[in-house]
C-alpha cells in the first residue's frame, strides 16, 4: 500500500521495473505490470494485460495475456 502522505511518497518508491527486450512489438492499449518480462522478439496484442513474464520469439495477447504459440521465422 502506496503512504498517504505526499511526502513520504516522493522518499519511497514501491513499483518494480519492467524488462522490455530488443525487436518487441506492444499493441496499442496494452498494459504491462510492474516486474513484467517481456522477452525478445516477442509480440504482445493490442489491449493485452501483461501480468506475467513472456518468453522469447512468441506471439501472446488476451486479459491476462496468455502466450499463443510460437512465432515464424521469414
Amino acid at each position: 500500500m502506496h503512504p498517504r502522505d505526499a511526502a513520504l511518497r516522493r522518499e519511497q518508491e514501491y513499483g518494480k521495473p519492467i524488462e522490455i527486450g530488443a525487436d518487441v512489438w506492444v499493441g496499442g492499449g496494452a498494459l504491462i505490470l510492474a516486474g513484467v518480462r517481456i522477452g525478445s522478439s516477442s509480440v504482445i496484442g493490442a489491449g493485452s494485460v501483461v501480468t506475467r513474464d513472456i518468453p522469447d520469439d512468441v506471439p501472446a495477447a488476451g486479459n491476462p495475456c496468455r502466450v499463443m504459440g510460437k512465432t515464424q521465422e521469414p
